[in-house]
Order: structure tokens, then sequence, then C-alpha cells
């Protein structure tokens, strides 16, 4: 009696439906891909009004306290500020000196901060974290140090955990009015606040000495206040830096012969901070407002922050409100004539059913996409706007609000108006930001404005990525497969070595032969890790221009290269065959798109808006390269389109070559430098931008796959 079969098992459905998908990697790429670039250009289709999640904010609820009495005041400090500076020989000093003196005069706790400016320069072990400040205070002189002024308002009816800081950069060297208006400003609202019982909430107001920055100002500071410095108390000699007498003369004991700084005056957490900032540039129809809220890598504040300043603006002060765009893309005919088309097909659903809201107007979509491309630029280049940024080091929501005036700014009129439209929005965002009773938490913290009023969340967003990166893990396993199964045609028509050999052994050595792929793929990271590192040691010699350094950089990674060349053996001169060669090619392959895939996942929990743009083309150099030599052989038309196709995608993404087109489209080639790609790489790892790791990306795909040719 013959023995039954045993059933085969059936295989789960996610299992199936995995086969399925690398068995048709080819074709689910190719919808994947097409149709994560179709979701980017949709974003400002499917954009969503802003709106405050935070119902305790209550934005406009109250009516303004501030009058003009507070105005006249800022004004008197405008005018005695610009008298001081008018006259010949005025210390550097002075201007905190009268600063001081008005906040006194309110009943307000006043210090000064002394601090002494960071030179950034690449460092490969501080390159996520900041020097260390006792590093910075040695061998510096007084006179290159600055020094902040800071005002605190001590809330009547509050414990002192929380507070709101306001924050006006300030130039005491070179004054202008644009500076003193915004100190105008903050000293309307403080003067108010000082006043007021509805306080639950300290004001901490720092007047940052922007001699050497205003963002090292305010980093400097805010260091100083979330690492307190016990047992230790600044002193100032006199005799070496005699010019600071000035701001003690009003309190110090003449009797001594060393003043100190005092105690560094704290206040509770802080809740939120505001940078204000009036612009040099007059508008020529209305007052306006900019808000800047980009931080290192992407971060956002909370967006509930930005909907009450836009809010307050537009609605209760009457200022019109202006966004970043990215100017180009206004004038693209492709944008336009795709705005069209899109407005076209939106008009076609509503008139299915009205209820079906898609489609918007050409020009807006234009607008919007503008606008879209420009958050996601500045969020990608990860580097801060503003001084905001330095509070988003602390997890605080900060922005910079600057005003633009409608008036010159040499011409003294409408000063008042101006004053007391600027201060009422302070105040009413004061207002709202002291309702609350816990931390901004409710709106989104990852989003890219589309305009004023519109914005996209990262759960939109993020589909266009999911489905951008989607086809890397599925042609990886492809490819390993495939280069598995040729690995058995290979072993068939090749004679049995002996008719005795171990099977057990036979499919132990097959299974390891991506090592060999894995090796080379680990050793070109490591290639490229040494080129990030390489400025580090050319930033060391001096006296070089920036063209020189740019040259020495690229001197040295090509000799790396060569020596890595040779350590890795290229194929280029072994006498494999080509079914071998091949399926070597497809190893790697399959290992370089597992670990472009990989890095792009992790790129994504650092900065999303760079992992978006990196994956243009990062995958679509993973799904298209292929070895041109086994491109050439054939000569037929399909191989060598594809052989061109990765000889312009390779030039386009070499990181130099991407930086020169992206400028060229910006401005004219005239002003094109070779070393403006280093002063650019320069500014990146200064902010500790990880867009500068990520920058190699592309070559070490390049890298490995030339190796491989």
């Amino acid at each position: 009696m013959a023995e039954t079969e045993e059933p085969k098992m059936k295989a789960r459905p996610i299992v199936r439906l995995g086969i399925f998908l690398i068995s048709h990697s080819i074709f689910f790429s190719v919808i994947c891909f097409s149709a994560g670039v179709l979701a980017l250009l949709l974003l400002p289709m499917f954009s969503m009004n802003t709106y405050i999640s935070e119902n305790a904010l209550m934005p406009g609820s109250a009516n303004t306290m501030l009058s003009g009495q507070e105005v006249s005041d800022s004004n008197n400090l405008v005018k005695d500020l610009k008298s001081l500076n008018s006259q010949p020989g005025s210390t550097v000093f002075g201007n905190q000196k009268i600063i001081a003196k008005y906040i006194l005069n309110l009943g307000a706790e006043v210090n000064y901060h002394r601090f002494h400016p960071q030179f950034n320069q690449f460092h490969p072990v501080h390159f996520f974290s900041s020097p260390d400040p006792g590093i910075i205070r040695d061998n510096v002189s007084c006179m290159t140090q600055g020094i902040n002024t800071v005002g605190i308002i001590r809330a009547p009816q509050a414990d002192g955990k929380e507070a709101i800081v306001l924050v006006t950069p300030y130039n005491p060297v070179k004054t202008s009015l644009h500076e003193t208006l915004s100190l105008g400003i903050a000293y309307s609202v403080f003067s108010l606040l000082a006043q007021v019982t509805w306080l639950a909430k300290d004001i901490v107001w720092l007047i940052a000495d922007s001699r050497y920055g205003e963002y090292a100002a305010v980093s400097a500071w805010l260091r100083d206040y979330h690492t307190p410095a016990f047992g230790r108390s600044i002193m100032i000699d006199t005799d070496a830096c005699p010019e600071t007498n000035v701001l003690y003369e009003f309190e110090a004991n003449h009797m001594t012969e060393k003043m100190s700084l005092g105690d560094f005056k704290r206040a509770g957490t802080m809740a939120a901070a505001l940078v204000i900032k009036v612009s040099n540039r007059s508008e020529h129809f209305e007052d306006s407002l900019s808000v800047y809220a980009e931080a290192s890598n992407g971060q956002m504040p909370n967006l509930d922050l930005i909907n009450i300043v836009n809010y307050l603006a537009v609605y209760r002060q009457g200022f019109r409100i202006k966004i970043e765009k990215f100017l180009p893309l206004l004038d693209c005919k492709w944008l336009k004539v795709l705005g069209e088309v899109f407005e076209s097909i939106g008009k076609f659903i509503r008139s299915m059913n009205p209820e079906w809201k898609f489609g918007m107007p050409a020009s807006d979509y234009v607008d919007g996409t503008a606008t879209l491309a420009s958050s996601l630029y500045y969020q990608a280049v990860g580097i801060p706007t503003g001084s905001h940024g330095a509070f988003r080091d602390f997890q605080i929501d900060a922005i910079t609000v600057e005003m633009s005036p409608k008036f010159p700014s040499g011409v003294n009129v409408r000063h008042d108006e101006f004053i007391l439209r600027g201060g009422r929005l302070i105040e009413g965002v004061v207002r709202s930001v002291n309702n609350l009773l816990e931390k901004f938490h409710q709106s989104f913290f990852l989003y890219l404005m589309v305009s004023t009023s519109k914005f996209v969340s990262v759960g939109v967003y993020m589909i266009a990525f999911a489905l951008l990166v989607a086809p890397l893990p599925a042609v990886a396993a492809s490819l390993y497969s495939y280069a598995n199964n040729l690995n058995l045609t290979v072993e068939k028509v090749e004679p049995a070595a002996s008719a005795n050999s171990d099977d057990e052994l036979i499919v132990s050595l097959r299974s390891w032969k991506w090592v060999n792929a894995a090796k080379r793929v680990f050793v070109v990271h490591v290639w490229g890790a040494v080129v990030s590192l390489l400025p580090y040691f050319i930033c060391q010699i001096p006296g070089y221009s920036p063209t020189t350094r740019s040259i020495i950089w690229a001197l040295l990674s090509l000799l790396t290269l060569l020596i890595l060349s040779v350590v890795l053996c290229s194929p280029l001169s072994s006498t494999k065959s080509s079914e071998q060669q091949i399926q070597e090619w497809a190893f790697l392959k399959a290992m370089t798109t597992s670990a472009a895939f990989i890095g792009l996942c992790l790129m994504s929990v650092i900065n999303f808006a760079t992992a978006e743009l990196g994956a243009f083309l990062v995958v679509s150099m993973c799904l298209l390269v292929h070895p041109l030599k086994l491109d050439l052989v054939p000569g037929s038309f399909k191989a060598l389109s594809r052989a061109a196709c990765n000889l312009v995608l390779g030039f386009i993404a070499f990181p130099p070559v991407t930086f020169f087109l992206f400028k060229a489209a910006l401005q004219s080639l005239d002003d094109l430098h070779i070393g403006d790609f280093w002063n650019w790489m320069e500014t990146l790892w200064a902010w500790n931008s990880a867009t500068f790791l990520y920058l190699d990306q592309p070559i070490r795909k390049e890298l490995t796959f030339v190796l491989a040719l």
C-alpha cells in the first residue's frame, strides 16, 4: 500500500505577499517611487487650515492694557540711547547702564551676564554637543567679552516656577534705529507687565549683546542659566577692565578694588520665548510681520505658538504676515501647468460630488508649493534661522518675531503708533502663554508651512517618504534571492570537485557569499567617515583660502580612495566569469540598497526634511544603477540608455555638483566660486547640522558601485 503524501503547509498571507513583492520588485519599485513623487507634488492640496489646539491660550479674549504712557516711557529710552550714541567717545557699556537704570526704575530685578564669544569650529568629539564652557573662559581678554543685561519681573501671584522670556538683540557698538525700536517695543511691554497683577509666570527680559552674534549671546546665557556654578562668582578686575565700572557706579561700593557681576539671577522653567526684532527694511503699503521658527536639525516649536502670533497680528493689530518662499518656483512654467491640471481635476471631481473637496486654484498651488519648498529647505539644512534656535536646544518653544515698519528707518514719524501696535501684539502673546497650566503639547511639532494659515502635518508628508523608500527593501530581497539562484545555476554547470562532498558544507559556504559584499560596503562607509573628518585636520593648517582647502580636501579624498581600491582589490582586474561577476554585483547592490534604506530611516528620526529630500537622489540611484561594463558589452539601446542615465544621475548626485546647480538656479553663474562649497560645508559643521554627515551618503553609494564595475 503506497504511503499517502503529506499535504504541504500553506504559507501565511503575509509571506505570500512578501514573495509576490520580491518576485515583482521592478513593477513595485516603479509604482511606489512614482507615487512618492506624486504625493510630494500633492502636498499643498492636502494642507489643513491652522487652528489653535490648546483652549487655555484664548488669544485676544482680553482687552489690551498697553497705553500711550508705556509708549512714552519707551520713547524716552530710545531717545536716551540715541543721544548717548551720538556723543563722541561714548563707551560700549554706557548703553547697558541706561537700560539697567530704566529696568530698576520699574522695580524689577536686574543683573549682568558676562560671556565670551565661541568661535565655531568643527570638532569630531563635540559635533553633537556644545564645547566645554570652562575652556572658553581661558585666555581671553576683557575687551573680547560681551555683557547681556537681564531684567526679571517676579509674578506677584505665582511661586516662581515658570517664566516667559523676551529677547531683544542689541549691538552697543553699531547701533541703529531698528534695534532701538525693538528695545522700545520690548520695554513698553516690560513696563506694563511690571504693574499688572494677573501674571502667573515670571517675565525675563534678555537684552542680548549681539556684537559677536545674537545667537552666541543667547546661547551663552541659556547655557549658564541651566548650568549653575556653585561656589564661584564672576569677578571683574577694575584695573584690567576700567570701563566696566560704569555698569555699577549706581550700586557699587567704591572702597573695593574688584567688583562682582553679582549672582546669576534665575526665574522658573521657561514656558516659551519670543525674540523681538525690527527689520531695517521698510514696507510700501502697511506694517508687516515675519515669523521665523526653524531651529537646528529641523526642530520646530509647537504650532500653537505660531498660530497665536499670526492670529493676533492679523485680526487684532492689522499686520500683514509675510512668509518665506522659494522664489524660482514662482516663475516655473511646468509648475504652473501642473497647477492648472490639478485645478481641472478638482473641478471635475467636485462636479461629480460637491462634497468631495479636492483641488485648488493654480495660483494658490504655485504659491503654496514655493512656500512648502522653502520650509522643507530650511528644515533640511539644519541651521537655525535666528537666535530662537538656542532655546530649542533646551526643549523650549521659541520663535523670532520680526516687524517691518511702513516708514523708512531714517524717518522719525509714526514711531509711537508702530511701538503701540508692536507692543500690544507682544502683550497678547504673553497673555496667552501666561494662561497655560502646562507646557505646549496639544498641537504639532513636526509640520511644513504652506501659507500663513495652512500647514502639512507629519502624518501627511511621511506618506510620501514611506512611498519613496518602500522599494529599497523589496529590491534588496529580490537581488539577494536572484544572486542565490544564480549561485545554484553556476554550481550545476561547474563540475563537482568531489563526488563525496558534504552537502551541508556546500550550503553553508553558499549562504556566506554575501559577506564579501558586506565587507566592501562597510569599508566604503569607513572611507566616508574618514572623508567627513578630514576638514577638522585641514582647518588646523592656517593661512589657506576656502578654495585651497577645497582642493586639499579633494586630493586627500582621492588618495584615500586609491588606497581603498588597493585594499579591496577591485574586480576590474579579476578574471572571473561574467556569471560570477553578475552574482557579486547582485550581492553588492543588495547590501548597498539595504544600507541606504537603514540610513534614510535613521535620518528620518534626526531630520525628516533631510531624509525626504535625500530619498529622491539616493533611492533613484539605488534603483537605476547597473555596472557600465555589463551595459556596454551588449550594446543595445536599452543598455546604453541605462548607462547614460547612471552617468547623469551619478554626476548630479555628487554633492558639490548638486550645490553648484542649486546655487546657479538662485544666482548668476558669475557669482560661483569653488570655495563656496567649502564655506557652506563649514557652516553646516559649525552649527552641528546632521546634514553634513548625510551629504557623503551619495558619494558612498557611487563609490560602492564604482568599485564593483
